[in-house]
């Protein structure tokens, strides 16, 4: 089992940034790749990127493609989202979770997630 928990959340005005953190705890070795999602109130839950955990490959989703970047540090099993540009409609609950698969983008590969983090972004 894999325990997966977010931190760094909060409220920033547009044109800022934030750097989420996930940190990965338990049998990380069945992990092959790890992704960001978001879920906006009232949208569905939404791929914002991913990597292929010890490999470093990045994929992303076009709405954040060239704002946001994924990174990981193996040492510390814990995986990055830097945000800049941040924009209103960035507001949402983002979640980190964990795939048996390789850079898969589709919510239903993922088996591991954590509680979420709130990211605001205001006029």
């Amino acid at each position: 089992q894999v325990q997966l928990e977010e931190s760094g959340g909060g409220l920033v005005q547009a044109g800022g940034s934030l750097r989420l953190s996930c940190a990965a705890s338990g049998l990380t070795s069945s992990i092959n790749s790890m992704g960001w999602f978001r879920q906006a109130p009232g949208k569905e839950r939404e791929f914002v990127g991913g990597i292929k955990w010890g490999d470093g490959t990045d994929f992303y989703s076009d709405s954040v493609r060239g704002r946001f970047t994924i990174s990981e540090d193996n040492a510390k099993n814990t995986m990055y989202l830097q945000m800049n540009s941040l924009k209103p409609e960035d507001t949402a609950i983002y979640y980190c979770a964990g795939s048996r698969f390789p850079a898969v983008t589709f919510a239903e590969n993922y088996v591991f997630w954590g509680q979420g983090t709130q990211v605001t972004v205001s006029l």
